[in-house]
């Protein structure tokens, strides 16, 4: 496993410096932010395709600070029910693939979308009941006719940009939110989906990371670092799902919080174990989006809380057997 770092919250931070700082913290791998809600702050895909010598100077940055690149994301929904809307989300993910093959890159991280709930819809429809009965109609909709056609579609450009795993992170609010439905659209299009493994949005929709990890097993290609810690108080009173602001941390019934800060640090040796089980030696890659901390504090917090659970070597032999 690589200790890693999603440099979103370094946005203040030009490339070069964002890197010197997250090399000088023992950070071995970056994810880097090309488009949709990430932005494209450190890297800006058209640019980069436009003018090759960035491409070399990204290159040459990643090598100066012993740093590798373990997906580029551009969260997005290429399948909102405003066209010019989706057709945005979808120029993001067809660039940063492009990029990627440049980069040598082969995991792109992103949403799964949501479309609307009929073709003249206007705004996405986050069906999470299944009753009325035409909450199912329009679950049929969009997933047989927006959402798989649009995937199938998404994951040939990809495979002829180089990129073999399309890291979806399950997110509330999109289709896929959880490993049933992750495995859903993998069933329907294809081994190029996969996971990106995010256990804070798990935390809150009361699932069990471990647990959802062993499901998905191989399908996972991607991770991050994210806490959640929920308020036993809040939500005894209104539940889990929240609409109020992420600023009224008080009152909210969970909120996102830098590794540690949510759970237990045997709850996160418990997540690294069950990686581990389930084959993926990949970027462990910190997000951080705590309210209650600065992007520096947050980040290097994280960093040392992580730095001694990883598991870095292969397993070794049972010489105990």
């Amino acid at each position: 496993m690589k200790l890693g770092v999603f440099t979103v919250p370094l946005y203040d931070r030009n490339v070069e410096e964002a890197f010197k700082y997250l090399s000088n913290l023992g950070v071995q791998a970056v994810e880097i932010g090309t488009g949709g809600f990430p932005a494209n702050t450190h890297l800006n895909p058209v640019e980069a395709l436009e003018n090759p010598h960035k491409i070399n100077d990204m290159k040459w940055l990643l090598s100066e600070y012993n740093l590798t690149i373990s997906a580029l994301s551009c969260h997005g929904n290429p399948v909102h029910p405003n066209k010019e809307t989706a057709q945005s989300y979808h120029t993001d993910f067809v660039n940063t693939c492009k990029l990627a093959e440049k980069l040598g890159v082969d995991t792109v991280v992103t949403f799964s979308g949501c479309p609307g709930d009929h073709e003249g819809a206007k705004y996405s429809n986050w069906v999470t009941s299944a009753w009325p009965n035409e909450f199912m109609d329009i679950l049929k909709y969009q997933w047989d006719d927006v959402l798989i056609p649009y995937w199938k579609e998404a994951t040939v450009l990809a495979a002829n940009h180089g990129v073999t795993k399309i890291a979806i992170e399950m997110h509330p609010g999109f289709c896929v939110y959880n490993p049933r439905t992750l495995l859903k659209l993998r069933e329907a299009v294809g081994t190029a989906i996969g996971a990106n493994f995010d256990p804070s949005h798990l935390f809150w929709q009361g699932i069990k990371p471990t647990e959802a990890l062993k499901a998905l097993k191989s399908a996972v290609y991607h991770f991050h670092a994210k806490d959640t810690r929920i308020d036993p108080f809040n939500t005894a009173v209104n539940g889990t799902l929240e609409t109020a602001s992420y600023a009224d941390i008080l009152n909210r019934g969970w909120v996102f919080r830098t590794v540690g800060y949510g759970t237990s640090e045997s709850e996160w040796k418990a997540i690294i174990s069950a990686l581990r089980a389930i084959g993926y030696d990949g970027a462990i890659s910190i997000e951080h989006e705590d309210m209650l901390m600065s992007a520096e504090e947050g980040l290097e917090k994280a960093v040392k809380f992580l730095k001694p659970i990883l598991i870095y070597d292969s397993a070794a032999e049972m010489w105990w057997v």
